[in-house]
């Protein structure tokens, strides 16, 4: 008995000191429903959507509405994409052979038919420096999240896309503005830029064209952000989804420096004029092995969370890429010739100061709101130019720009012109001269 009793006590003694090692999990029942969302779905705020959907967009009923706020290529149907495209979507879909998944970077064949498009000799690309995305807004995503860490901050273009932030924020990343200069064709304050840089900055976003402004960096000037980034180490992430709409010669940065390893972004969207079909690309520029093969590894790995390229249209990309120049040079000259419309005509509306694009689809126009003291400011305007005159632009506080606005110039050529007389119209009922600029008449008169 004292054998069993002793075997007895000793058990109890491990069990009562596991049991305080390791607590038994109370069983609990909810008394009601509490379903929240996550952090990072409160975190994601786009403030574009911010900004327009709280706006109250009645349109004239007299006039057609006339939007020139959406960055769509196609909403007009004006500019349609080229006949090879076409076929070579409809080829691969009769081939039968894209109908299932497709490897989560993108099929061999496709992603080395991306690296012959860009490949220079300046900056040489294989399939293996190309990963295949869900548009170029996947890409932007995939880029940002393999590069930064919650707490690390990254340098955003101001006025820039809107997505580099809503991807960051909802990450915990934060956001550095640097500013560009309109009264230099926006290029960057390159001094802004560097002050902004600390031992937490992990990436410096270059816009090249540049959506919303429509400039196009030179040569020098890319090389002067390159040589900011080369000093401070930090690596670049290059959106440059508009990089074949130029109307003047702009490098790509990746082949202007061997020493920045530069994650360069683009897509189908624009250049092909199919954004539906979302299909975008990483291409990693990484000559002298800073990134190695974490990063690389990395983005393989965030490619596996969704499996986002199309298959049918990776099986198309060969195709696509080789479609004529004259489609490529047909649709630069419609933009470059509704851009000069646009400039031109809301160069002599008193108020008003458009600033010549270079490149992309769009145009910023400066509101001086001194003269239209109706207005608050740049969204206040543009709410009631719609009310007024059916004329939709996007106001460029949504760009962290305020008293500027955004024109997309893809509209057909009358309607470009149309919205430029109502726009022209809209001022010359709102405008009023300062105070100050009475009085210089006056002295004038006397």
């Amino acid at each position: 008995m004292d054998h069993y009793f002793i075997i007895y006590s000793i058990y109890l003694e491990l069990f009562i000191v596991y049991s305080v090692l390791y607590p038994a999990k109370a069983k609990s029942r909810r008394q009601r429903w509490e379903v929240k969302p996550s952090d990072m779905a409160n975190n994601t705020l786009n403030p574009i959507r911010a900004i327009v959907d709280g706006m109250k967009l009645t349109p004239n009923p007299d006039k057609p509405m006339i939007a020139l706020s959406i960055g769509d290529p196609t909403v007009f149907g004006n500019l349609p994409t080229d006949e090879t495209v076409r076929q070579a979507l409809k080829d691969a879909i009769d081939s039968e052979k894209y109908n299932g998944y497709a490897p989560s970077v993108g099929y061999l064949k496709s992603r080395q038919a991306v690296a012959n498009f860009y490949s220079c000799p300046e900056a040489p690309l294989e399939a293996e420096d190309v990963i295949l995305t869900s548009g170029c807004s996947q890409a932007i995503d995939l880029a940002i999240s393999v590069l930064c860490n919650p707490g690390d901050n990254i340098l955003v273009p101001c006025p820039g896309f809107s997505l580099y932030k809503t991807l960051a924020v909802s990450l915990g990343i934060e956001v550095k503005l640097y500013n560009l200069l309109p009264e230099k064709s926006w290029e960057a304050d390159l001094q802004h830029m560097e002050s902004l840089i600390d031992e937490r900055t992990s990436c410096l976003i270059v816009t090249n064209p540049s959506n919303p402004c429509g400039s196009v960096f030179s040569k020098e000037h890319l090389q002067k952000i390159l040589n900011v980034a080369s000093r401070h180490c930090v690596p670049i992430l290059a959106d440059e989804i508009y990089t074949d709409l130029v109307r003047c010669t702009s490098p790509s940065m990746a082949s202007l420096s061997s020493s920045v390893p530069i994650l360069s972004c683009g897509g189908l969207a624009k250049r092909w004029l199919v954004p539906g079909w979302r299909m975008g690309w990483i291409l990693i520029h990484d000559r002298n092995n800073i990134f190695g093969s974490e990063i690389r590894q990395g983005l393989v790995k965030l490619s596996q969370r969704i499996l986002g390229a199309c298959s049918v249209v990776q099986g198309a990309l060969e195709g696509i890429l080789n479609a004529p120049q004259s489609f490529y040079n047909n649709t630069i000259s419609f933009l470059k010739s509704n851009s000069q419309i646009c400039f031109n005509e809301l160069s002599t509306v008193p108020g008003l100061t458009p600033i010549m694009p270079s490149g992309a689809m769009y145009l910023m126009v400066g509101i001086d709101m001194g003269h239209f003291p109706d207005f608050k400011n740049d969204v206040d305007f543009t709410e009631a130019l719609v009310t007024e005159q059916s004329v939709f632009c996007l106001p460029a506080s949504a760009f962290e720009f305020p008293n500027y606005f955004r024109i997309v110039v893809t509209v057909p050529e009358h309607l470009m012109v149309e919205a430029c007389g109502r726009i022209r119209e809209f001022c010359q009922r709102h405008y009023r001269p300062r105070s100050s600029d009475s009085s210089d008449s006056n002295d004038l008169d006397q």
